[in-house]
């Protein structure tokens, strides 16, 4: 299959031919549930127009080039699928340093428990993060940027939390304020200051919060720096009711709510994101019935990272289908992280998600663009290709969108596109 490809001068018109299918995942302006996470609009044999960032027209090869004006740029994919950019609606993305050597504790059969007691974990990336200065996190993660692009990805909700200081958590939502501005990936910030209760305050934990509420949260506010506000809710990081403590002040200063739930024990936290109406409730592996039932009430979206139950060596994964078959609007997410994800790859997510947690090809698809939009409110923007969105897609080397999660292990993105200008190209 070729690839042609020009240079494209955004006031003109861009015209992608050749498409094996074009995964549009159009339809209502809303998450999709059920039934509806199986139908993603594939137009076989299409072709779309972008003119200014924005797609202009989607529809069948022979259509669209019949439209073609003379001074148009086109983009012939080769035969290829053309999808939306995906969305990865939960990422830790500003960090320094690594866990490669927990990494090998792991194997040799530490727990991540026993690695966290001893000091690693969490803490460890905040040492070396706190360590850093700004300049040195926005070159990681220009890097990691990099990354995301090259994997299809050009939309990512980007979390602090290796700060755990009013600076520093400061300096770590600035980072993803200048990384916005300076790559062509698309970043969503989220205040999460309550990742982990720092050294210091170990034993006046109360004080802790109370930093974050008074001090932490206003100055996050103030500033501009978060959307969302996040918390880990477990009973030994923040309890429940530490948690609504945290969360309802965050709404106080305008921040939407996210929630880490469940994830290794059933904390409740399911339960306390329906209380607060979250927009999302993430993780869930512990997550029972009820919670489930509360979350479908309350219309919170569940946002699933099976990459750090497999990461950790862990077997209990999210109870996708129950929560499919309840009704809920699934988002799938990589949680990319030193630690307990260390990866930005969607279509590995997807293909644990096909394996692990039996949802279909175009369930996951569904979770980790559309869905994945709208629990960040941008569902309006991007995740889908549909006349006015912005033109976030990507040609993938393969002719049939199940081989993204079928061949696991690759990068299949050949070339990615945000807002219509070229964001990274794969070299034949």
């Amino acid at each position: 299959m070729g690839f042609g490809l020009w240079t494209l001068n955004l006031s003109e018109a861009l015209v992608v031919i050749n498409c094996s299918q074009l995964v549009t995942l159009g339809g209502a302006a809303r998450p999709r549930t059920g039934a509806l996470m199986r139908e993603l609009a594939i137009i076989e044999d299409g072709a779309m127009i972008v003119r200014d960032g924005r797609i202009e027209r989607v529809g069948p090869r022979s259509e669209i080039e019949s439209l073609i004006e003379a001074d148009a740029e086109v983009v012939d994919a080769g035969g290829r699928v053309c999808m939306p950019g995906f969305v990865d609606a939960h990422t830790h993305p500003v960090f320094a340093g690594t866990r490669a050597d927990e990494y090998e504790q792991r194997a040799a059969g530490a727990t991540y428990q026993e690695i966290a007691a001893r000091g690693g974990g969490i803490r460890s990336t905040v040492r070396r993060t706190c360590a850093a200065t700004l300049d040195e996190l926005v070159d990681a993660g220009r890097r990691y940027s990099r990354w995301f692009l090259q994997t299809g990805t050009t939309t990512i909700e980007a979390k602090s939390g290796y700060g755990l200081s009013i600076e520093n958590e400061l300096k770590l939502l600035r980072a993803v304020r200048q990384l916005n501005n300076e790559t062509l990936l698309r970043y969503v910030p989220t205040f999460l200051g309550a990742h982990d209760i720092p050294d210091e305050y170990r034993e006046r934990r109360a004080d802790y919060v109370a930093l974050i509420i008074e001090e932490m949260l206003p100055r996050v506010a103030q500033e501009g720096l978060a959307e969302y506000c996040d918390a880990f809710c477990e009973e030994k990081v923040f309890t429940v009711e530490e948690t609504r403590r945290i969360l309802t002040a965050a709404r106080e200063h305008g921040l939407r709510l996210r929630l880490h739930a469940d994830q290794l024990s059933l904390s409740g936290g399911a339960e306390l994101a329906a209380e607060l109406n979250a927009s999302t409730a993430d993780h869930l592996e512990h997550t029972d019935a009820a919670g489930i039932a509360a979350l479908k009430k309350a219309g919170v979206q569940p946002v699933l990272l099976p990459a750090s139950v497999y990461a950790l060596g862990h077997t209990r994964y999210p109870a996708a289908r129950e929560m499919i078959d309840a009704g809920l609007a699934v988002v799938l997410a990589t949680d990319f992280n030193p630690g307990s994800s260390p990866t930005p790859a969607i279509p590995m997510i997807l293909s644990i998600a096909c394996t692990h947690l039996k949802m279909s090809p175009a369930e996951a698809l569904t979770a980790a663009t559309i869905n994945a939009a709208y629990s960040l409110g941008r569902g309006r923007e991007t995740g889908s290709l549909e006349t006015g969105k912005r033109a976030d897609f990507v040609v993938h080397d393969c002719a049939d969108y199940r081989e993204v999660a079928y061949f696991f292990g690759l990068e299949h993105a050949r070339a990615v596109y945000t807002g219509g200008r070229l964001a990274y190209l794969r070299e034949a």
